[in-house]
């Protein structure tokens, strides 16, 4: 479990970076193979092979050596210098038994190479450049395979193939300058609005946004002859990411936790390269010192919960250990994508970086309220307890109009720092946690990816967001390999429904139409709310108000119409954050035109006591609902409702 408590120790001085970053050095390095071309740390062998798990293991690592090395300027690091390069050398020899996969091999070697060539280009004076012809010559060869290769997938992979090619050409090597071109392009048309970018032509808004998408342009330029490939998008690329880093900065929580959603998170602390990435483009609008702070806090946060490891390991979990929160193709050495956090220790000790005064994060001195448009978020931080959360109806990780299961990483209604949505199979079949769902006679509950996101704004003292969508049974289709997505299968539309969301603090006010049946069987329209996951959640139901608690977090469903009834389910082995998990619910019987309304609500210590209670009016005038709510707190508010238009039916 989490406990959304602030950091109290005193900022990191840079020594105190280098002592981290090279504790997580030294913990991998010690599983090395005998000619340091394959870095393998225990675990189980990952779904791409033990050969990709050595590969992962030591491009993945070699990032790490490298931002040590560069902002060592290459003293008093000699031994990682000789490791590295000893490693390369047995690489790319195409006779050595431990030779790396290659990239017309195995597709994850394209991901690898971009780590190794930007590596290479960073530390060219004590690596690249110390090499023997052959060698050189063989690590060109190693890369060259990514030229004219259009079998990289639309999505954050664009930015392997480009810094890559960057590489080779800065060596003599082939390249391609239409690939270049044609990535560039790529990645301009995933931007959207706010600096925000789609990881994909779906609706995949996640970490990757940070570690990867913006981070790549920023290091990029900073290779050789990549400004004169760049031409004016620079100063684009500043600008986005200086307006992204406005709302990532208030995604963390004041225990450090990152948000828990979307995909691969077994990177962690990977969430602090952007505030990096902004510290080393020079952003206008979000402090040096508040950026670094960011990083700091998310770094500590996984080092109060004892990561790395016992064995100085970082393992496929969260905190602890929990594979079944990788990807299925995820082997030990995936988990070192994570040292893109630890970018900073490539900033020397010169870099007005480490004199700028620390900042507290947003969510230290005040509460937060936000939108992001592009995701369909509204973000609410407070103070009082340090939780950040968000409210969530444009994100699904799908195509839009293409009806599939919901992904419990992308799909559900709310995220938050202080709990993480239930992952195992059941969560993939029945959507509980933060959902709305039409539940039959045997169980079956909705799901809602192909969403239609309807608004998303503030509103006063109120963030409102909503969206509709027809509720759709999945039997679903299990496949090996999945990448955050939801699963496919044979699909049966229940209804249509449409959500809005008044969200202020701690609370939401779930407004639910119940716009269309598809079928005459008696349903239950289920209100699912936070679920709180540790050793020994409790939970109580009584009337139309389920509450669950563990320590000082409190997850509540509160029926605010009548004819309501609250119970809590429990699940096991489902989170990264604890063995038991516990949901509160709300459920009443489904009726065509029916508006449901809800209180949902996730509290921490520190949350002032609630005064009130909250009631829920619906009122129509001028052709438009409004939503009259008098919360916990006892604040009053009058809130216009998004009106639901009824789409076209939906791709099964």
């Amino acid at each position: 479990m989490i406990k959304a408590q602030p950091h109290t120790h005193s900022a990191w001085t840079r020594e105190d970076w280098l002592a981290y970053a090279d504790r997580v050095l030294a913990g991998a390095m010690k599983w090395a193979s005998p000619t340091g071309a394959r870095i393998t740390p225990p675990g189980a062998e990952g779904g791409y092979g033990h050969d990709v798990d050595g590969l992962e293991g030591f491009a993945r690592t070699f990032l790490l050596a490298g931002f040590r090395i560069t902002g060592a300027r290459g003293v008093g690091v000699d031994h990682l210098i000789d490791f590295y390069t000893r490693g390369i050398i047995a690489g790319v020899d195409p006779e050595n038994p431990e030779r790396w996969v290659r990239l017309d091999e195995h597709a994850q070697a394209k991901v690898e190479a971009a780590s190794l060539a930007l590596i290479l280009d960073m530390t060219r004076p004590w690596i690249w450049e110390k090499l023997d012809e052959l060698t050189q010559q063989r690590v060109i060869d190693y890369l060259a395979p990514v030229v004219g290769d259009a079998t990289y997938p639309p999505t954050n992979w664009l930015w392997f193939r480009v810094v890559v090619q960057t590489f080779l050409r800065s060596v003599g090597g082939p390249w391609s300058a239409q690939d270049i071109e044609d990535d560039l392009a790529l990645h301009d048309s995933l931007q959207r609005e706010d600096g925000w970018i789609s990881d994909g032509p779906e609706r995949s808004y996640d970490h990757y946004v940070g570690w990867a998408l913006h981070l790549y342009p920023v290091l990029w330029t900073a290779m050789r002859g990549a400004r004169e490939l760049a031409g004016d998008r620079i100063d684009r690329d500043k600008k986005a990411l200086d307006r992204f880093l406005q709302d990532a900065v208030t995604l963390i929580g004041a225990d450090g936790s990152p948000l828990i959603q979307g995909r691969s998170l077994i990177y962690r602390f990977a969430a602090a390269a952007p505030f990096w990435a902004g510290i080393i483009a020079e952003v206008p609008s979000v402090s040096a010192g508040m950026l670094r702070t960011a990083a700091e806090r998310i770094i500590r946060h996984f080092e109060d919960h004892d990561v790395p490891n016992e064995q100085d390991v970082l393992s496929l979990g969260w905190h602890d250990e929990w594979c079944p929160l990788a990807q299925s193709y995820s082997g030990p050495g995936s988990p070192y994508w994570a040292v893109k956090g630890l970018l900073g220790v490539a900033l020397p000790a010169d870099h007005p970086v480490w004199q700028a005064p620390a900042q507290p994060l947003p969510i230290e001195t005040s509460d937060e309220l936000r939108t992001v448009r592009s995701a369909g978020w509204i973000i609410s931080g407070t103070s009082a307890d340090g939780i950040v959360r968000i409210v969530n109806h444009g994100t699904d990780h799908a195509a839009a109009g293409v009806l599939v299961g919901d992904s419990p990483l992308y799909a559900r209604i709310g995220y938050s720092t202080a709990t993480a949505p239930l992952l195992d199979d059941q969560a993939y079949e029945q959507p509980l946690e933060q959902s709305v769902s039409l539940v039959d006679a045997h169980g079956n509950a909705t799901h809602r990816a192909a969403m239609e996101l309807l608004d998303t704004r503030v509103d006063g003292m109120v963030g409102v967001s909503a969206a509709t969508w027809q509720a759709h049974w999945l039997d679903p289709q299990w496949v090996p390999q999945r990448h955050g997505s939801g699963l496919g299968g044979e699909i049966t539309v229940a209804g249509r429904l449409t959500v809005n969301s008044l969200v202020r603090g701690p609370w939401e006010v779930r407004v639910v139409e119940v716009n269309a049946l598809e079928t005459t069987e008696p349903l239950t329209l289920r209100i699912g709310g936070w679920a709180l996951s540790g050793t020994n959640p409790t939970g109580e139901a009584v009337g139309d108000i389920a509450r669950t608690t563990l320590a000082e977090l409190t997850s509540e469903t509160r029926g605010l119409v009548a004819n309501q009834s609250g119970r809590i389910e429990t699940r096991h082995s489902a989170s990264p954050l604890g063995v038991a998990s516990a949901v509160p619910l709300l459920e009443t019987p489904a009726a065509q035109g029916a508006t449901v309304a809800a209180l949902i609500s996730l509290t921490g210590a520190g949350t002032p006591a609630a005064t009130h209670n909250p009631t829920f009016t619906l009122t129509h005038g001028g052709g438009q609902r409004v939503a009259d709510v008098l919360w916990p707190d006892g604040v009053h508010t009058t809130t216009p409702l998004t009106e639901s238009r009824i789409a076209g039916q939906a791709k099964r």
